[in-house]
């Protein structure tokens, strides 16, 4: 479920079970977090709204835990919390009952990078619809060392076909003076490798990146099923 994140911030506090947690945000409005995991063992957080829940898995941060689904993101350090809806509004929130000291301070500046792109291939093959695109973020700098992976996004494509877009997000606090961000992407089927990009796409990190376009080489014995 997608939702506004904004509006949803200014309904009234309802009561929840023990593990949730209040927190008061710079504008007045209240929001609940709990924390826990997916089935497959990944921390999550859920913001919970009167109308409904909304579930934000866990991806990599330099510092604290960073949760993001769609464009909403959610950073928590101690107990602070900040949220971004994607649109430029971000609201900084305590934990507990009490506003956060400042009448209406400036918005939080962002700390993450969102990296933009599509991925696509020459040949002339639809995709089974149950195939899966993964998407992933990394520092190459380290000569002789493998790749660090700073963040990796799947996404189940029921069905889409080439060009699939894609948005990735990582932590500015990440990358460091000497760091090189690429991108890499592969299309996999039942565990089957289809399509893979036979190169690294560097990554603009000063300022926002460029709309990126990868193109992928069909694997070879890989066909449709």
């Amino acid at each position: 479920m997608k939702l506004s994140l904004l509006p949803l911030l200014l309904l009234p506090l309802i009561t929840f079970a023990n593990d949730r947690h209040p927190y008061t945000c710079d504008n007045g409005s209240r929001v609940e977090l709990s924390f826990g995991a997916a089935a497959d063992g990944r921390p999550q957080a859920t913001l919970h709204f009167a109308d409904g829940d909304l579930v934000l898995p866990q991806v990599p941060a330099a510092s604290g835990a960073l949760y993001r689904a769609d464009d909403i993101r959610l950073h928590t350090q101690d107990d602070e919390a900040i949220f971004e809806d994607g649109r430029g509004n971000v609201r900084r929130c305590i934990k507990g009952t009490t506003p956060p000291p400042g009448a209406n301070p400036p918005p939080a500046a962002s700390s993450f990078l969102d990296i933009t792109g599509s991925v696509a291939y020459r040949q002339r093959i639809a995709l089974p619809p149950d195939a899966i695109l993964i998407v992933r973020i990394q520092d190459v700098a380290r000569a002789g060392a493998p790749a660090r992976q700073l963040a990796e996004q799947r996404i189940e494509l029921g069905g889409r076909q080439v060009p699939i877009p894609f948005v990735t997000t990582i932590d500015r606090d990440l990358i460091g003076k000497k760091s090189r961000i690429t991108v890499s992407a592969r299309i996999e089927h039942k565990g089957k490798l289809l399509f893979i990009t036979d190169k690294h796409y560097p990554v603009a990190t000063d300022g926002q990146p460029p709309h990126i376009e990868l193109q992928m080489k069909q694997v070879a014995g890989a066909s449709r099923r």
